[in-house]
């Protein structure tokens, strides 16, 4: 069955772009197309997508409109995924989205929404439980946990390094899978675990090596 999309961009050139660029997926189903936050708010409603692919700002106060629609739709729709797209890596936004476990979430710059595979590596992902992130989003994820001393990476295992670049550059967690000859369920809990020693999602503390928190876990 085709993966039935909303888009939410107040631009209408980026949204129309969007439009013919989802048009050449024939998995893919753009059920609406809005730009503003109350707008994306009845169409999730009326629609029930399987993904929202949404600007972090828009009407009505072009802040944080994107995170604000992922922190609600959690509560109110759990198992939809989230492609949150920014013009700029903003650390800030990114620990939002990823509060509570990075399953089903994906940002990416809005640079990269012109390459069809990687938005459809996203959407694929977040449909699936994974996730995604921008590699210019770890970077700025990673200065900004970066303290004096020590670098949040060395935590990392070697293991977990190659889970991570292949993270960051838009690896659905089943194609990381099939690169790395692990099951799923394994990456899964890699991932968590890079998360959660990159201090990106808040958590309890790991139960099992990985996220505290995590829904992947």
């Amino acid at each position: 069955m085709a993966v039935r999309v909303v888009v939410a961009e107040d631009s209408y050139l980026i949204r129309e772009g969007l439009r013919l660029l989802l048009a050449t997926q024939h998995d893919v189903d753009l059920v609406a197309s809005v730009a503003s936050l109350p707008e994306l708010v009845e169409a999730v409603g009326a629609h029930a997508p399987d993904v929202v692919v949404t600007d972090v700002r828009m009407p009505p106060s072009n802040r944080d409109e994107g995170i604000q629609a992922a922190e609600t739709f959690a509560r109110s729709h759990p198992g939809m995924g989230m492609v949150v797209l920014s013009q700029y890596a903003e650390p800030e936004w990114a620990l939002r989205l990823f509060d509570g476990g990075a399953a089903g979430r994906a940002h990416l710059l809005k640079e990269r929404v012109g390459d069809v595979d990687q938005l459809r590596q996203a959407l694929q992902a977040v449909t699936s439980g994974g996730s995604v992130v921008d590699p210019l989003v770890v970077e700025a994820l990673v200065k900004e946990r970066t303290g004096a001393t020590r670098s949040p990476l060395d935590r990392l295992t070697a293991r977990e390094h190659e889970v991570l670049e292949l993270m960051a550059s838009g690896w659905s967690n089943s194609a990381i899978a099939k690169r790395l000859v692990l099951g799923e369920r394994a990456v899964e809990k890699h991932v968590s675990s890079v998360l959660w020693k990159l201090d990106l999602p808040p958590t309890t503390g790991p139960s099992t090596g990985g996220c505290g928190r995590c829904s992947s876990t």
